[in-house]
């Protein structure tokens, strides 16, 4: 090896060891924060836990009390978004992966899909109080899954498109020149082999609406009582954090500690549920 060689080797190896030291610090401040932040909240909400929380109401100020109507609301209106988003969600990525892959139209939407998908929750929040709230005169469930549902939708839309382009090709013609019809080649073979990809992205659109406030106030607002009416004011997990954090009251401080440990642990098993699911599929497939 002549000497600009070797030179130019151990150039290229200083430099790539100091990437690597470089990434690796920033992998680990990153990870340092959110550790700190995961430790905090799991080390307050545990104290916080009682088994009151999941079957009394939320109390009035000073006193002890739950957030089972919070739970309550939380759920009925993140299901009722994924409901609306996710067939939606995957007819539009249906589309753009089967009949508009070159198309100006299928670039045009995609493009609004991700203006959509990087939009601020509390605009989306805004957008449906002005369009459903005003209207009505009054706030409601209905409204509150609306708006989580126009964030699931650009999430489900993404997922869609891009696992259905992972497919082979050859599977399409196969089916095809076999005489299927398009529609059972998309049902009974498109979904079933994108089915997994699918379910992760609604999964994660579902952890993501777990934890959003600013649309669920401009929409369901909130209810210290328990309804199961979605024509009325909805209380929601991360409206009664925001409303309870932000209050004088220490029982107060610490619900919001709690529900923030349970929002914090539905998310985590969402997130572990969805790897799993891509996990056994990468391994059926090998």
């Amino acid at each position: 090896m002549s000497d600009v060689s070797e030179r130019l080797y151990r150039k290229r190896r200083l430099i790539n060891a100091w990437n690597l030291v470089a990434s690796g610090a920033c992998a680990a401040f990153g990870i340092f924060w959110l550790v700190w932040i995961l430790w905090t909240t799991l080390k307050t909400g545990i104290a916080a836990m009682k088994p009151a929380l999941f079957y009394e109401m939320t109390p009035p100020p000073g006193s002890d009390g739950g957030i089972a109507n919070a739970l309550f609301g939380s759920l009925v209106m993140s299901l009722g978004a994924i409901l609306i988003g996710t067939p939606i969600g995957v007819a539009a990525g249906t589309y753009l992966a089967e009949f508009a892959k070159k198309r100006a139209i299928g670039e045009a939407i995609r493009f609004v899909n991700d203006i959509l998908l990087s939009a601020p929750s509390i605009v989306l929040g805004l957008f449906v109080y002005t369009l459903v709230v005003r209207q009505t005169g009054h706030f409601s469930g209905y409204a509150g899954a609306l708006a989580l549902a126009l964030i699931v939708l650009p999430v489900v839309v993404r997922t869609t498109d891009e696992m259905l382009q992972l497919v082979p090709s050859q599977m399409r013609e196969a089916a095809l020149s076999l005489g299927v019809p398009q529609w059972k080649v998309t049902l009974q073979v498109l979904y079933r082999s994108a089915l997994p990809g699918i379910m992760t992205g609604i999964l994660l659109a579902l952890a993501r609406i777990s934890g959003e406030t600013a649309p669920l106030l401009f929409t369901a607002l909130n209810n210290q009582y328990w309804t199961n009416d979605l024509n009325s004011p909805m209380a929601s997990v991360p409206v009664v954090i925001f409303q309870y954090a932000m209050s004088p009251y220490e029982s107060w401080h610490s619900l919001a500690w709690a529900g923030a440990f349970v929002v914090t642990v539905f998310v985590l098993l969402l997130s572990v549920l969805s790897r799993a699911i891509l996990l056994r599929n990468k391994v059926s497939n090998d």
